[in-house]
């Protein structure tokens, strides 16, 4: 039920236990730390993944027009068939042997991926949630998995190892909720009384000196989370340095400007050019885009 894409890793097994102790050792041994994401992609999947069986989802809701690439190639998702409580109990069991296998395999904590259209993302949000039992109605209903995730993860770890992943207001994989402040005003408020290592926000894209209704930045969830705060969402080293200033976030994380440039921390710190990333190698493919971009020299 898990696997939505080609060539994507996982935490399910012996080998792939043994595989990432390399990577984390090699970490551990330049000073660093690193965290495992958790990921479930719910409905964003395809049967071809999935030995036959349909993608599962908090409801039979497919995807408007969405495809994903299979082993085969491109392929339209299909409706996904609703999860039985059973099932999501399951689930919840299975974010805790995946916390509990990146322990074994020398991870220094677990970011549980709660955004962008995935499984905990599509439980909290009100197009892709029509159940009418214990996950779905009420606002604490549909963030009643989230939060199960996240303890069942937090007895593995503790919770000050683990943080969390969200995107309000965000429109990939299809997504929609009709009052994203309150839906995720309630989860940061609640989050806030965790103790976590961190909630990780993920800021809608915002064109220089507009304002968009409602605000689903730093600057509405600020003060409804108390512990650490990442933000995310098109940064540079200059809006990055003005957020950190103003005292909306603790933190700034950078995707797309990390893949093309290995060394962006030294980058930064010079305020040195940064290289131009190709999007044609983001996803698959050999050492293209992956370990051939350049360094400082």
């Amino acid at each position: 039920q898990i696997q939505g894409y080609v060539q994507t890793p996982g935490i399910h097994s012996p080998e792939q236990i043994e595989g990432w102790k390399t990577v984390t050792q090699r970490v551990h041994q330049k000073g660093g730390l690193i965290y495992l994401q958790l990921w479930h992609v719910g409905r964003i999947s395809h049967p071809d993944f999935l030995g036959g069986n349909l993608p599962v989802a908090p409801s039979a809701i497919a995807p408007r027009g969405m495809t994903t690439y299979t082993p085969t190639g491109p392929k339209e998702i299909p409706t996904p068939r609703a999860l039985e409580i059973s099932e999501i109990h399951q689930i919840v069991q299975q974010y805790k042997t995946a916390a509990q296998n990146a322990r074994d395999a020398g991870f220094d904590g677990v970011e549980v991926h709660g955004a962008n259209g995935y499984l905990l993302d599509q439980f909290l949000e009100d197009s892709t949630n029509l159940r009418n039992d214990l996950y779905g109605g009420s606002l604490e209903n549909r963030a009643r998995l989230l939060f199960e995730v996240m303890e069942a993860v937090g007895e593995v770890w503790g919770s000050q190892r683990v943080g969390v992943r969200l995107s309000p207001g965000g429109t990939f994989n299809d997504m929609h909720d009709s009052n994203p402040q309150k839906t995720f005003g309630y989860v940061l408020q609640k989050l806030s009384k965790m103790d976590l290592a961190y909630v990780h926000l993920i800021e809608p894209a915002i064109p220089e000196g507009e304002h968009p209704t409602p605000d689903l930045s730093a600057r509405f969830f600020r003060p409804l989370y108390s512990g650490t705060l990442i933000v995310a969402g098109e940064y540079t080293r200059e809006k990055g340095t003005q957020i950190l200033k103003s005292g909306l976030a603790d933190l700034v994380a950078f995707g797309r400007p990390f893949l093309a440039n290995p060394d962006l921390v030294e980058r930064f710190k010079k305020g040195a050019a940064l290289n131009s990333f190709d999007p044609a190698t983001f996803y698959g493919g050999g050492v293209a885009g992956y370990t051939d971009y350049p360094v400082l020299d």
